[in-house]
């Protein structure tokens, strides 16, 4: 964890994708989009069904490392809305043992702006917690501290003649873009006019790697 300051309230960038927030023993992370192979199965691409389990072994272990009371998953948490109907027995399970453990809050995205079963947890559009506003897709009028997700930023870099893909943050002093947590998600170039519209003209992509917190300025 590399600890930064962020809207005027201590937080620490985890290497897998996650946020962690102290004060609150508040664990955040965005995209899980869990059951995304089962989608793609129910219309004939068969990918390995492992995504969702995978997703919610890491998710788990950081709730058992940070301790985490409260969990805040900031949309796309289901790749669609009927995702949680077919997890399988333990995944449900595990998904239901989390719920159960902490305060969690679904905030919707595009993916599933309705989750009828979602195996425990507060549903909600987005939230404002201690002056951050949470919410799935960044607003560019935002002038509050925003946390979000939506984009799955990735910055891709060239070392030493190879190229390398990392997932980051993307910040700037009033907005910053989580990454996707998912086991089974994409990313779009942090350097990308679709984050640059979302986030303003100069930001930085933000990589936690042992210990430290490496910053890459995104100026369009």
């Amino acid at each position: 964890m590399v600890p930064f300051s962020f809207g005027g309230h201590a937080l620490f960038a985890l290497g897998q994708g996650a946020l962690f927030w102290p004060a609150r023993r508040a664990l955040l992370v965005a995209d899980l989009h869990l059951e995304k192979a089962s989608w793609f199965a129910g219309r004939g691409q068969m990918l390995p069904p492992y995504d969702t389990l995978a997703t919610l072994a890491d998710l788990e272990a950081l709730v058992v490392a940070t301790d985490a009371a409260e969990l805040w998953c900031l949309g796309d948490s289901f790749h669609d809305g009927e995702g949680c109907e077919r997890l399988p027995g333990e995944a449900r399970a595990t998904l239901t043992a989390l719920t159960a453990r902490t305060r969690w809050t679904w905030i919707t995205g595009n993916h599933d702006p309705v989750i009828a079963d979602r195996c425990g947890g507060e549903l909600a559009a987005e939230a404002v917690v201690d002056g951050l506003v949470l919410r799935h897709e960044a607003t560019p009028d935002e002038r509050r501290p925003e946390l979000s997700g939506h984009f799955h930023p990735k910055l891709r870099l060239t070392v030493r003649g190879r190229q390398v893909a990392r997932r980051c943050f993307v910040a700037t002093p009033s907005k910053l873009i989580l990454p996707a947590f998912g086991a089974l998600t994409g990313g779009l170039d942090a350097h990308h006019p679709a984050i640059v519209r979302a986030v303003g003209r100069v930001a930085e992509a933000l990589v936690p790697v042992h210990n430290r917190l490496l910053r890459f300025p995104l100026a369009a």
